[in-house]
């Protein structure tokens, strides 16, 4: 391994597709080879940047730690042993970037003792708000009775109405049973499909969500892994 900073060698050598192992890229990124770390960044980013973003609860900061972290992956990668996975070890740094930010700020202020012991009118208010009333939550209470809406929306007509009554209206099963003109052993199956075919539809929601939750679309990829590039030392 040289010594010195390591310099980038702009031309590629065989080509690198998904098929090549991350062992074999961290040996061409050691032998400077700007593509092989290109791919190193483009493959581990989103994982990378949701670490950070989780950490630091900032887009724009997460951005930045991961860039940081990447250069300092790159001046080091010399040192990665491939008996660790590489990705453990770039999740590794990333959060060191991540943790060291937040103790970089000012460790003598603490905002919460600032608030409590505050006189001002406005921050005294926020400690006595309802939590469940501010704008935050009532947008998501309202995306919320949307995404509930349209799920009713597509129910089938027969236990539309059932759900509707039941758990909407909060009618009684006696109730609904006499409104609908069913038995109430039929009202009873089909408010327990309803609310099952509610709950499946919901979870395949929140689970696609989830996992495009701190989404990192391929501009964003894109614009990281050029600043990271333009800030390498050029051979």
């Amino acid at each position: 391994m040289h010594g010195g900073p390591m310099q980038i060698h702009r031309n590629q050598l065989p080509s690198l597709g998904a098929s090549t192992t991350d062992t074999e890229l961290v040996q061409r990124a050691t032998g400077g080879e700007a593509a092989a770390f290109e791919a190193i960044m483009r493959r581990h980013n989103r994982l990378l940047f949701r670490t950070a973003r989780s950490i630091v609860r900032s887009d724009p900061e997460a951005a930045d730690i991961l860039q940081e972290a990447y250069l300092r992956a790159w001046r080091g990668i010399a040192s990665f042993r491939a008996e660790a996975k590489l990705s453990t070890w770039l999740v590794r740094i990333v959060v060191n970037e991540a943790l060291g930010r937040l103790r970089s700020r000012d460790a003598n202020v603490n905002p919460l003792d600032v608030a409590v012991e505050s006189t001002d009118a406005e921050t005294q208010a926020m400690w006595h708000e309802d939590p469940d009333n501010g704008p935050d939550r009532m947008v998501m209470r309202a995306q919320m009775r949307r995404l509930i809406e349209a799920h009713i929306d597509v129910l089938p007509d027969a236990f539309r109405s059932v759900f509707l009554l039941r758990a909407v209206e909060e009618l009684s099963v006696e109730e609904v049973s006499e409104v609908l003109g069913i038995p109430e052993a039929t009202v009873r199956t089909r408010f327990f499909r309803a609310r099952s075919l509610m709950r499946e539809g919901l979870s395949r929601d929140i689970d696609m969500a989830t996992c495009d939750a701190f989404s990192f679309d391929g501009e964003r990829c894109d614009r990281i892994v050029a600043a990271v590039l333009t800030r390498l030392p050029a051979s």
